[in-house]
């Protein structure tokens, strides 16, 4: 991973294709919310299909307390969108199937020298792309469970937004 991949590191503001092909940028995507970025092998992968089962369980809440998911990969747009179809999630995948940022960001998982996918790696995010927290996720228990999410979010939206917390 780049060395500036760290908490408190600015995240580059990638612009890649989304499940329908139409080019976004992270920082559209965030629209002034906390994100939770995460890279990951491929629709596939049986780690990568448990991991997002789970990340299904939370997207209620992510919704209603305004904050965003995205999901990069480097299958092509149209195998991304039948993989958010069969899961049930509403949040947004990302193609980099050219590999374009992989390199930039250092997260190429060099085991599987076939797909050259990308590192299971999440990222929770501020609004403007500050890091606060990584995780990795090529051994399957280096990934974020819903409740270390959870207290991520929680910690990143009483930072972004002081006036959330009641006065005591």
């Amino acid at each position: 991973m780049h060395p500036d991949l760290v908490p408190g590191g600015q995240f580059p503001d990638l612009e890649l294709p989304d499940h329908n092909s139409v080019p976004r940028r992270l920082s559209e995507l965030a629209e002034g919310d906390p994100l939770v970025l995460n890279f990951f092998r491929g629709w596939w992968c049986p780690k990568e299909q448990a991991f997002f089962k789970a990340l299904v369980r939370l997207q209620d809440e992510v919704e209603v307390a305004y904050t965003r998911m995205v999901s990069v990969s480097i299958d092509p747009p149209g195998e991304l969108s039948a993989f958010r179809a069969g899961l049930g999630a509403r949040w947004t995948f990302l193609s980099d199937r050219d590999r374009r940022y992989m390199a930039e960001l250092g997260l190429r998982e060099t085991t599987d020298t076939l797909y050259r996918p990308y590192v299971p790696t999440t990222f929770t995010l501020r609004p403007d792309l500050t890091i606060h927290g990584v995780y990795n996720g090529y051994w399957f228990w280096g990934r974020p469970t819903n409740e270390d999410l959870r207290q991520d979010l929680r910690a990143i939206t009483r930072a972004v937004r002081p006036d959330w917390a009641v006065p005591a």
